[in-house]
């Protein structure tokens, strides 16, 4: 194991999954948390329930039962530079909000490296893509003041391409993997906090899980890339499954979104790419299509931004209209997405309408 690490991770849903992983290979992890949240995994630890390759069902991971500690706290009950890392797996929407928003602050004036599984990447990583107006997309960000104190080489991007949901049965310290690919994440500007990226990657690479038929590897690796680029390949996935989850009927699986007009999808997943490169990624920085859309036919779930849409969220990530804008600063624009930003900014409407 590499030199043992104190990780602090904003947000308990998306973020057990990162978290279980760092516990189980060795290191130390606090999830800030709803206080409720926070009681429960404190008492009960959390679960991550995982399917692995070769075996029946799900493999369940209890975070009590792993060599690293995981706790749960407050916004207010964490300073961020007693830690050495600090993972952002909250909604975009929700750094806004009373405790977040100081606590976000915190981080970015620590300068404690800060590495985001968001969809959304924050608004200073985007800075870190040569020849990009930042000022032009500053409106795609719920509140993109709560971004203003980061220095751009202190935050990387990893790609959030598992997907995981929280069984709406089970108490809500339990996940479950429907999708166990890896987290591709960028390098940090500096060689120091790169290079404790790595020694992450190879404690969690290194991780076997006891089984009563021996013990097994586990998917769901973290894999760092010397290009800044490669947590974009995520925005054509966006762009093609998620948010054409949303119709003026209504929500539909990310499946359908994808297999119910494969050559409209393969289309527009063409185009984002298309607008990645034309931001200076290399094509071998992205996915290719016939990848993402065989995986797509396992999601039978709307996405959560076309889930929290519906249920009548005021905000949800924009990776839509972000992807929309910095396309539009290359000259480039597609009518299917034009449509996509133009249902959701609908929907939302509609919901700040009401209330």
């Amino acid at each position: 194991m590499s030199e043992k690490r104190k990780i602090l991770i904003l947000g308990a849903s998306y973020g057990s999954l990162l978290g279980m992983k760092l516990v189980l290979a060795g290191h130390d992890v606090t999830l800030v948390c709803l206080p409720a949240e926070a009681e429960l995994i404190n008492f009960e630890g959390a679960q991550v329930r995982i399917p692995v390759k070769g075996r029946e069902g799900l493999v369940e991971l209890d975070s009590r039962k792993a060599p690293g500690r995981l706790r749960a706290a407050g916004p207010a009950e964490v300073n961020p530079v007693n830690f050495d890392l600090v993972g952002l797996a909250m909604q975009e929407p929700q750094y806004r909000s009373a405790g977040v928003r100081e606590l976000l602050d915190r981080v970015a004036r620590s300068r404690v490296p800060a590495m985001s599984i968001m969809n959304m990447p924050p608004l200073p990583y985007i800075a870190r893509l040569p020849g990009v107006d930042v000022s032009t997309i500053r409106d795609c960000y719920a509140d993109p003041t709560v971004w203003d104190s980061f220095d751009p080489a202190t935050i990387t991007l990893a790609s959030p391409d598992p997907q995981a949901f929280r069984p709406p049965e089970e108490r809500v310290n339990v996940l479950q993997v429907s999708l166990p690919t890896n987290f591709k994440v960028a390098r940090f500007a500096s060689d120091e906090a790169t290079a404790m990226l790595r020694g992450l990657e190879a404690d969690i690479d290194a991780i076997r899980f006891p089984t009563p038929e021996g013990e097994v590897e586990l998917p769901v690796k973290l894999r760092v890339h010397d290009s800044v680029f490669v947590p974009l390949a995520k925005w054509a996935m966006l762009l093609t499954g998620n948010y054409r989850c949303v119709t003026a009927e209504g929500p539909r699986a990310i499946r359908d979104a994808v297999h119910s007009d494969l050559a409209q999808s393969a289309e527009v997943y063409e185009w984002v790419c298309k607008v990645c490169e034309a931001l200076g990624a290399a094509r071998e920085d992205l996915v290719p299509f016939e990848k993402y859309a065989n995986a797509a036919k396992g999601l039978a779930k709307p996405s959560s931004a076309a889930r929290a849409l519906y249920a009548g969220a005021p905000a949800i990530e924009r990776v839509d209209r972000l992807v929309q804008r910095l396309a539009a600063q290359k000259g480039m624009h597609h009518p299917v997405v034009d449509e996509t930003v133009r249902l959701v900014d609908a929907k939302l409407a509609e919901t700040r309408a009401a209330a």
